[in-house]
């Protein structure tokens, strides 16, 4: 076992791991609401198998892209997921398959619209 660096860590198997982080805010093509937004997130969830790799893969991608930055980091080291960009947006899991995952499923743009009345 080794020392746990500031921004990496070798797995057991010697394969540096990336520590995750937050993605850098970023503006949609043009102002959307939550629900758009969540809609699009859908949409590419249910068709994200299609895209090749492990439906484990994505599931476990999906998990974490929903969940608080260290169980996000706990959930992508326990599915093997190869993390090549910090902020989840292109990954690689133990046998070379892809996966990129598009900025709305990873955060909210900053050009939402507050939705009123609900």
């Amino acid at each position: 076992m080794g020392c746990i660096g500031s921004s990496q860590a070798r797995n057991e198997g010697g394969v540096k791991r990336k520590k995750i982080r937050k993605p850098k805010p970023w503006e949609h093509t043009e102002p959307i609401t939550k629900a758009q937004l969540m809609n699009m997130r859908e949409e590419f969830w249910d068709t994200s198998p299609h895209y090749g790799g492990q439906r484990e893969i994505w599931e476990a991608l999906r998990a974490a892209a929903e969940a608080e930055l260290e169980l996000a980091q706990t959930i992508v080291d326990s599915a093997g997921v190869i993390v090549e960009n910090r902020d989840l947006t292109l990954c690689w899991d133990e046998r070379g398959a892809r996966y990129e995952l598009p900025r709305y499923v990873l955060s909210e743009p900053t050009n939402l619209i507050p939705e009123q009345g609900q």
